[in-house]
């Protein structure tokens, strides 16, 4: 039963403002259905701040984690981190964060298949397009970076957001879509990709 379960594990992808301004839909949707992902969910929305808000902190703990990453990387660069509070911290990221996701239409998306999360992290790459590998999503379609975006007082452009793990995935599919949103089907391809023997490939 598990493993059946993990044939059909399903993620959040969002392509954000950025993304969508530059006309980046359609070829980061081809890159995840490359992979032999199936697309089950997609629709355009102009998420509101206080809904922002609600899909970062859907995991009470990550206002103070994220702000102790922060003020960390502040500290690797040798800069001073605008407080030693994570709280502090955190609540100016967080208000990047939802200027930015407000600003214009998102296309958010559910992905379901075999590693369906770890899958689409490896296809987007790292959170910073700088240092984000070549072959990545982030690494091939834009050049921001974590300097920059802190010299301009917003959020890094990166392009898309995907769920950090299976129980990320869960909470934030729920929030973004309702169950009948998502369709049940079946692709030709998933033969290939799930049966076990290959049959019935020969006449």
């Amino acid at each position: 039963m598990a493993e059946q379960a993990n044939k059909k594990e399903q993620t959040l992808v969002i392509i954000k403002p950025d993304g969508v301004q530059r006309g980046l839909i359609g070829e980061v949707i081809k890159r995840y259905e490359r992979a032999g992902l199936k697309l089950i969910g997609i629709k355009m929305v102009v998420p509101t701040p206080e809904f922002v808000e609600k899909h970062y902190t859907l995991d009470p703990t990550w206002r103070e984690r994220n702000g102790r990453k922060t003020i960390e990387a502040y500290k690797a660069k040798g800069l001073t981190p605008p407080s030693e509070d994570p709280l502090a911290v955190n609540a100016i990221t967080l208000g990047k964060l939802k200027k930015y996701l407000s600003s214009g239409p998102v296309v958010p998306m559910i992905w379901q298949g075999m590693h369906a999360v770890a899958i689409v992290r490896k296809i987007t790459g790292g959170t910073e397009p700088l240092t984000s590998d070549v072959g990545t999503i982030r690494g091939d379609f834009t050049i921001d970076s974590y300097e920059v975006a802190d010299i301009d007082n917003r959020s890094t452009r990166n392009i898309v957001h995907s769920s950090g793990s299976p129980a990320e995935a869960n909470d934030e599919v729920s929030l973004w879509f309702k169950p009948e949103e998502l369709i049940n089907y079946r692709l030709v391809n998933e033969e290939i990709l799930y049966d076990v023997n290959l049959d019935g490939i020969l006449e």
